[in-house]
């Protein structure tokens, strides 16, 4: 794709894009709202817009169209999507219907280096990061199903649990929650924003100093070293006596909650002992911190790894609740199309 994306733009780059070509600021308003509000998908259906500047956009931009390679719907209404991407790469995104809204889980990366050993993201190593055009595209591609199926339905929560690592691509990752946030377009609160690191620690002082007020969560997984190392590749470069520094960090600048994602696995990391471990790695930071446990989705390739018994997922609940931890267990969505939490992967690519 030659031209850049027109989704990869935010409202102020926009901005100063007509400015720079002599035109008054409020084109950027109109397109914007073409964009974002009608979500028009070709330039020439913006009716108010000048033909020279239309072709002045055409010339430099491009719809960072997706092309829809298959759909699979779940028995309890999630919706899977595998796109194509310009350059015949492919991508899943995933619609989940709760009772509080619609939430789409968005991918950053095309493949994903972190190899954690549960998860089938990483059985295609990276290919390449996605761009924050492409990452605007997931949600409007969606969005734009939902208008021709149910013009009633709008998205209104978005996870970046997908495949890849967000913080591996973080530029593009910022600029994609700007846009999704953005009150003149899609108007997507950042409290419906979440976003999850396997802990990448560096770059949690980044998010921080950036500051989007939305949502962070971390996969743990593991309370010591020695079991995290042994199933997330991550934590041999930043181990937890170096992640926790960054978590606490993230704590102090932004006086923002985090989530610490937690994937019970069978005789591995489900015992009292393992509860109690990650009650003393929280620590004092117990009132800014919520454990959501995960039961695990099995992959064919990880054939090493069960599903705890549900009475020790809810003794090992149970243990944290004692200890005045927050916890809740995640709701599963999509398990039987291979699009609830860590079976995302895109099979067809090669």
């Amino acid at each position: 794709m030659s031209k850049e994306s027109i989704y990869s733009l935010t409202f102020d780059q926009l901005t100063a894009w007509f400015i720079e070509y002599k035109y008054k600021q409020h084109r950027a308003s109109q397109v914007w709202n073409w964009l974002y509000r009608k979500r028009v998908t070709r330039l020439s259906e913006m009716t108010d817009v000048p033909e020279k500047c239309l072709d002045l956009l055409e010339e430099h931009f491009a719809f960072c169209s997706l092309t829809e390679y298959l759909r699979q719907e779940s028995q309890d209404g999630t919706i899977k999507f595998l796109f194509q991407l310009h350059d015949n790469h492919l991508i899943e995104t995933v619609l989940m219907k709760h009772k509080f809204g619609l939430s789409v889980c968005v991918t950053t990366q095309v493949g994903c280096n972190m190899g954690c050993s549960f998860c089938a993201s990483g059985l295609l190593n990276k290919k390449r990061d996605l761009s924050s055009g492409e990452i605007v595209a997931q949600i409007m591609a969606v969005q734009q199903y939902l208008d021709r199926e149910n013009p009633a339905e709008q998205v209104s929560h978005v996870v970046v649990m997908g495949i890849g690592e967000p913080f591996d691509n973080f530029t593009n990752l910022v600029s994609a929650l700007q846009i999704l946030k953005d009150q003149k377009g899609l108007a997507i609160p950042a409290r419906h924003i979440t976003v999850s690191t396997s802990g990448l620690a560096d770059k949690i002082y980044d998010f921080a100093d950036v500051n989007l007020r939305v949502n962070l969560a971390i996969s743990l997984h593991a309370p010591n070293n020695e079991l995290r190392s042994r199933i997330m590749k991550i934590n041999r470069l930043f181990p937890l006596e170096t992640l926790m520094p960054a978590v606490a960090y993230y704590l102090r600048k932004t006086n923002r909650r985090i989530t610490l994602e937690y994937i019970l696995l069978k005789d591995l990391n489900d015992s009292k002992e393992h509860a109690l471990q990650l009650v003393g790695l929280i620590g004092e930071k117990r009132q800014f911190i919520n454990v959501n446990l995960i039961p695990y989705n099995p992959v064919d390739e990880h054939q090493q790894y069960r599903r705890s018994e549900h009475d020790s997922l809810l003794a090992f609940y149970d243990t944290l609740k004692k200890q005045g931890i927050s916890c809740s267990i995640r709701l599963e969505h999509g398990a039987d199309i291979e699009a609830a939490c860590g079976q995302l992967r895109s099979r067809y690519n090669r």
